[in-house]
């Protein structure tokens, strides 16, 4: 639900303030509600997530929202773009107020040649996203919306951050009334 890495935050944090140039891994912050990554653009930098929490989801053509993740520290965004060569598969944007270490495309691309750290924490995330998105799809298929909610509703109480009925049903990949019936539904159990 909300994926976070603390090793490679301590690794990235490692690298900022090791660096010989300073312009190579910079801090940038984003206000609530501002894009890190666009949709069908090109990545500028890679991105680090040091504070807070974004979405990542994807446009559909039906001009619905379907969000993939929930990260927090430690999460990379913008590296597949950069080895495939392609622009923005999904957007980013920040739920609450984020802070990342940006690398330069030319930094990054350097660290990927020579460094074996960078390498091992790229394969580990790569291999937790697998892991991740076949367990997603499977929960989704085996258990119902009710249940899948009560999940996002418990991750929303250890955030202490409000998730919007929007961002819920986007989630969750139903309707608003979908999702307003389910809530109708729990509420009743709770009685």
């Amino acid at each position: 639900m909300l994926r976070t890495n603390q090793s490679f935050l301590a690794y990235t944090a490692q690298l900022y303030e090791e660096q010989q140039r300073k312009e190579d891994i910079v801090i940038k912050n984003f206000p609530k509600g501002s894009k890190l990554l666009e949709q069908g653009e090109v990545p500028t930098r890679v991105m680090l997530i040091k504070e807070g929490i974004t979405k990542c989801f994807v446009k559909e053509e039906n001009d619905k929202d379907y969000i993939l993740e929930f990260l927090g520290k430690g999460e990379i965004i913008g590296e597949i773009e950069l080895l495939r060569n392609i622009p923005c598969l999904c957007s980013v944007e920040a739920v609450t107020d984020v802070s990342v270490f940006a690398f330069s495309i030319p930094y990054f691309r350097a660290l990927l040649a020579k460094d074996l750290g960078l390498n091992n924490h790229l394969l580990d995330v790569f291999s937790e996203r697998i892991v991740n998105t076949s367990t997603r799809a499977s929960y989704q298929q085996l258990y119902t919306t009710e249940h899948s909610l009560l999940r996002l509703l418990e991750l929303q109480s250890q955030l202490e951050t409000p998730i919007t009925k929007e961002d819920m049903a986007a989630y969750l990949g139903v309707s608003i009334r979908s999702l307003n019936r389910t809530l109708k539904q729990l509420e009743g159990h709770k009685k």
